[in-house]
């Protein structure tokens, strides 16, 4: 007799935290919902490409965030003994010019013309003996010269920057790890699941950020948001018996090879510097995880506060009652924004 009530007491605190769980997810869900789908890779920062060429000339480039005003676009000067030689600028926001002076004495000024608006601004400068070097600029910072020759700890703080930056903005990326934790329930099957999304996005990663690996970027873009619509169906199915729901950390793998190669397009606009090439590639993928992990933390924090507030209310008993209901509406509000995305990129491959 005991132990019946033992197994009725498990089910329902099984029952429990799966209700609590897909209730937590679905709001989660909800709340990307109300962000415009289109802006999924709009949180980017202010770019500066500083080139320099053998006849002692530097080549300015510049590009703005779409999300910026052509009222309020930057201007971006060099300070003397810089002397501009012309600028091109049809688009406010893409603008090119020509400098003349050495790089070593190169110092950037940013102006906004109407309002900061919080935007960092990424850096890359490319010297004439084929180095690159990066630099992550915080919003307030509004002069910037050349630095000294690559460092280990000057790649390494950048990268690992870059990293946690790129997928902390990349909400195809969080939307489709936020599917995995769900579908994969405990925490050891999320630690599982996890780790196998990790070491498949890092193979890709390193083979195309090395040029080992040639893809179409907007084919990879489309198929990203191909595997989120994947994970979107098999939540909303709710059928724990497919391969997706008893095996989350293959599917992981299988599609974190993809998407490793979206984060080495990412790495590919930024450039990878000819001195510390490994360090580089190394600490961006260590910033990566480092914002997955964030995220992953941010999640629990949440699931745990959401069930001691929510423990006796209604909402949380007729989640535990009926979890499969907001379990079937997260994977459905997953699959609206993710259905977006893969009908908008596969437009942008057709028309390239």
């Amino acid at each position: 007799m005991r132990r019946v009530k033992w197994s009725e007491r498990a089910a329902v605190n099984s029952r429990r935290r799966c209700g609590l769980i897909a209730l937590l997810a679905y709001g989660a869900l909800l709340t990307l919902v109300t962000t415009p789908p289109a802006r999924a890779h709009e949180s980017r920062p202010l770019f500066i490409e500083l080139t320099e060429a053998p006849t002692g000339e530097i080549a300015l480039r510049v590009e703005a965030p779409a999300t910026v005003d052509a009222a309020n676009a930057p201007v971006i000067s060099m300070e003397p003994p810089c002397r501009e030689e012309g600028r091109t600028s049809a688009n406010p926001l893409r603008v090119t010019a020509r400098f003349t002076c050495a790089v070593d004495e190169a110092q950037i000024r940013i102006e906004w013309p109407l309002f900061n608006p919080s935007l960092s601004t990424l850096v890359r400068v490319a010297y004439v003996n084929g180095e690159t070097r990066t630099a992550v600029l915080d919003p307030a910072v509004r002069e910037w010269r050349v630095p000294a020759p690559d460092s280990f700890q000057g790649v390494a703080a950048s990268y690992l920057r870059l990293g946690v930056t790129h997928i902390l903005g990349g909400v195809d990326h969080l939307l489709f790890l936020a599917g995995l934790l769900l579908m994969a329930g405990t925490p050891r099957r999320m630690l599982v699941t996890v780790t196998g999304f990790t070491l498949a996005h890092s193979v890709t990663l390193a083979l195309a950020a090395l040029g080992w690996l040639r893809v179409s970027i907007p084919a990879t873009e489309a198929v990203i948001a191909l595997s989120i619509v994947f994970l979107a169906t098999e939540i909303a199915r709710g059928d724990r018996r497919t391969l997706a729901w008893r095996r989350p950390a293959l599917v992981a793998s299988a599609f974190g090879l993809v998407h490793g190669a979206g984060f080495a397009a990412a790495l590919g606009d930024i450039g990878l510097p000819k001195t510390e090439t490994v360090a580089a590639l190394l600490f961006f993928n260590l910033g990566v995880e480092a914002g997955q992990i964030a995220m992953i933390a941010l999640a629990f924090t949440g699931f745990f506060a959401a069930r001691r507030m929510l423990r006796e209310t209604p909402l949380a008993k007729s989640a535990i009652a009926a979890p499969v209901g907001p379990l079937r509406a997260a994977g459905y509000s997953l699959g609206i924004v993710s259905g977006y995305w893969f009908i908008e990129r596969l437009a942008t491959l057709l028309s390239a």
